[in-house]
């Protein structure tokens, strides 16, 4: 008769699924991290949309496509925090310059969840194991609270510990927050610290570890405008001009706002009601 150690073990093993087979990270150009277990799984197709549709944005569109070159082609590169209004393209001009380097070089797309954060040392370790591949890790919509630890996570990415950083890896991070915490957040830290000075450096000094800020403002109703007939252009929707502005500026009326969201959400609904595929 066996152990009863030696049965429990050979139980475990039975429950415990098989490891994952690692994927081959050449074949495809994007992932996402998942944890329990850690693995990278791959994207098929990534939902994105051209770089040439993204209007009103050009600093920023220019920077970022000239910082991620360089980092694609082995030249140094900066870390980008990319902040400002929402629905203004932060997300979208991060996964449009991926795909615009990516046609001529062999760099690939890796999106972390905020709520990962503690897992990027493992994801670190696997992506350095690459070399002859670069990878652009992304995280959307980050930002941190009062109580919340992950920001120190996040140090290993943007300062690399005693190890340093890969050189095969670059980070870009979007946030509707310019220092990643809510403004009265950082104001109440100040008021009832002893040395307010250092009550929230730790934190708000996070942002400056970016070595680019991009900021994205409100558009105009002309930036708007301008977005849905470059839309509908791209899609080869004809329209007439007068008609198509004054629907577009109803439907941001009712909306409330107007960004690049609303002028393709827009779109999306106009397109459907011509029978026109996006």
């Amino acid at each position: 008769m066996s152990d009863p150690v030696e049965r429990i073990a050979q139980a475990l093993e039975r429950l415990a699924p098989p490891p994952r087979p690692a994927p081959d990270l050449a074949a495809v150009q994007a992932f996402l991290w998942q944890v329990d277990p850690d693995r990278l799984e791959p994207v098929a197709e990534v939902n994105r949309v051209d770089l040439d549709l993204l209007l009103g944005i050009d600093r920023a569109r220019d920077t970022l496509l000239r910082n991620t070159a360089q980092f694609a082609r082995g030249l140094p590169a900066n870390n980008a925090l990319l902040w400002g209004a929402r629905g203004m393209g932060k997300s979208s001009l991060v996964k449009a310059v991926h795909a615009r380097v990516a046609r001529d070089h062999p760099l690939k797309i890796v999106e972390l969840s905020r709520e990962d954060l503690p897992s990027v040392t493992r994801l670190l370790a696997q992506l350095r194991a690459a070399p002859d591949l670069r990878f652009l890790l992304y995280c959307d919509d980050l930002s941190f609270s009062h109580d919340d630890q992950h920001y120190k996570s996040l140090k290993a990415v943007l300062d690399g510990g005693i190890a340093g950083r890969p050189e095969n890896v670059l980070f870009y991070a979007t946030s509707n927050r310019r220092h990643l915490m809510p403004r009265d957040m950082i104001e109440n830290e100040r008021a009832s610290a002893i040395s307010p000075s250092e009550a929230t450096e730790e934190k708000v000094s996070l942002s400056d570890r970016f070595g680019l800020w991009l900021g994205f403002h409100t558009c105009d109703q002309d930036q708007y405008l301008a977005m849905v007939r470059s839309y509908c252009d791209a899609a080869g929707l004809a329209m007439d001009d007068d008609a198509l502005r004054a629907e577009a500026i109803e439907w941001q009326a009712t909306r409330g706002s107007r960004s690049g969201r609303v002028a393709w959400q827009f779109f999306t609904d106009l397109a459907g009601r011509h029978g026109v595929p996006v």
